[in-house]
């Protein structure tokens, strides 16, 4: 597929998410661009602001299979990634899928879950399958993890470890709507029977894929791989991280870019691609010193600092 035809169908999937969710654009635009990167996104915002809304019509306006996980204190592995079910018919136990066999997983307040069942998710994301009792089983293609977290009540709940979080590419957040978009969410639930809005299908499966082949033919010019490289090393440099951008965080970053660079219909990575989209890659991927947690310091504040002291390569 083409650069411009690929533009062309992310606009009509974001005209089609815009004219159903209240939410500002360029954040549908980047949980598209997660998909469009074959990555998996993280969403941390308060209670009914719309983020399982949000994801269910987004897998629908990808014409992808959808389904929801309630992560809950007594939620098991098994729960999530299926179970051999007893046959009585054969005499056989046969696989019995879970919810995470399906394009879109919604895991809805991931970190309600104790660690071993978050952990269920970690072969999931990063591999692309499950192992049940010694067997593996490949997850559907596409394959995107939109998880949310509830950053008010921490009460019971189990915090993501490291390696986790460092599987989202990107974290973000949704927000309150301004007084114009809440009139307007009231206006459109004014004029339809049913309670939750449903986007209407642009994309196929097919048509997905395809758009997930095109960022591998975005080029990225030479500078540009030592602009992302010094930002990511930047961040280990920080007297209030006691752990930096991984690795795996600067290949996130390029891989960002290039969904970014695809988004706004153009075969080729600038900075401002990389500046738009470091904090929200980046940020959630540091480990902050127990000086720099007891003082609150933003993780997005320390990537932003490190953006105005790199220099910009002028393309």
């Amino acid at each position: 597929m083409e650069i411009d035809a690929a533009h062309s169908e992310i606009e009509r999937v974001l005209d089609a998410l815009d004219a159903t969710v209240i939410a500002d654009r360029s954040l549908l635009e980047t949980i598209l661009m997660g998909a469009l990167a074959r990555g998996h996104v993280l969403v941390e915002d308060v209670p009914g602001t719309g983020k399982t809304l949000i994801a269910r019509n987004v897998a629908r306006a990808l014409g992808l299979s959808f389904s929801r996980v309630q992560f809950t204190p007594d939620l098991l592995p098994s729960d999530v990634t299926g179970t051999h079910v007893y046959d009585e018919s054969t005499g056989e136990f046969s696989f019995s899928q879970g919810p995470v066999f399906a394009n879109v997983v919604l895991a809805d307040e991931i970190n309600r879950a104790p660690p071993k069942t978050q952990a269920a998710l970690l072969e999931a994301m990063e591999e692309r399958q499950v192992t049940v009792d010694g067997e593996t089983h490949n997850l559907p293609d596409p394959f995107v993890v939109i998880a949310t977290q509830n950053p008010v009540e921490m009460a019971g709940t189990f915090e993501l470890p490291e390696a986790q979080v460092d599987r989202f590419l990107v974290e973000t957040e949704i927000g309150y709507p301004d007084e114009e978009g809440e009139i307007e969410l009231l206006r459109r639930r004014a004029e339809r029977d049913e309670r939750s809005p449903r986007t209407e299908r642009v994309l196929s499966t097919d048509r997905v894929r395809a758009l997930q082949e095109v960022p591998e033919s975005v080029r990225v010019d030479e500078d540009l791989l030592t602009y992302a490289v010094a930002i990511a090393r930047a961040t280990r440099q920080r007297s209030a991280c006691s752990v930096g951008v991984s690795p795996r965080g600067t290949q996130r970053l390029f891989e960002a870019a290039r969904a970014r660079a695809v988004l706004s219909g153009r075969a080729f990575v600038t900075p401002e691609d990389v500046n738009g989209i470091a904090s929200a890659v980046l940020a959630h991927r540091l480990v902050l010193t127990p000086d720099a947690a007891v003082e609150d310091v933003e993780k997005q504040s320390i990537v932003e600092s490190v953006l105005d002291e790199v220099p910009v390569p002028t393309v």
